[in-house]
């Protein structure tokens, strides 16, 4: 199993908490992806400002996507692979500010995610998930 998957399947289960990165304790969309982050590839690149819910709807910045872009390889979103690190613009005209981890490709495909209200779960990658599909990069790989 990759080890970016089998990183993020550890959080499932963790409640969900804003602004936290906490196995087991709390975490929201970033916090899962720095905690996997952290365990598979090392420190954390960059220190990260305090954010709202909203993530930088007002100022239509995209921030998320941004940060993705400095840390991450982007790739085609059509090439699939378990492990990668999904980026989804909740509707159109919005700021892309949710993040998940494919776990599963193919018929049964499915992501990994934190979200208000239900925390840490592995979701079925439906048709109204994937439509939301922004970005689709690859980890880096830990340099030892």
């Amino acid at each position: 199993m990759m080890p970016i998957v089998h990183a993020a399947r550890r959080w499932i289960g963790t409640p969900y908490r804003h602004q936290s990165s906490c196995l087991g304790a709390g975490c929201d969309c970033l916090g899962l992806i720095l905690g996997v982050w952290t365990e598979v590839v090392g420190d954390i690149p960059e220190t990260l400002p305090a954010y709202s819910p909203d993530w930088s709807e007002p100022q239509n910045s995209e921030t998320l996507f941004d940060a993705a872009l400095r840390h991450f390889e982007i790739k085609p979103v059509a090439n699939a692979e378990a492990g990668d690190l999904l980026l989804f613009r909740m509707r159109d005209g919005a700021v892309a500010k949710h993040l998940g981890i494919q776990s599963r490709i193919g018929s049964n495909a499915s992501f990994i995610h934190s979200y208000s209200g239900h925390g840490v779960v592995e979701s079925r990658l439906t048709d109204p998930w994937a439509r939301r599909i922004v970005a689709r990069f690859k980890f880096p790989i830990k340099v030892t």
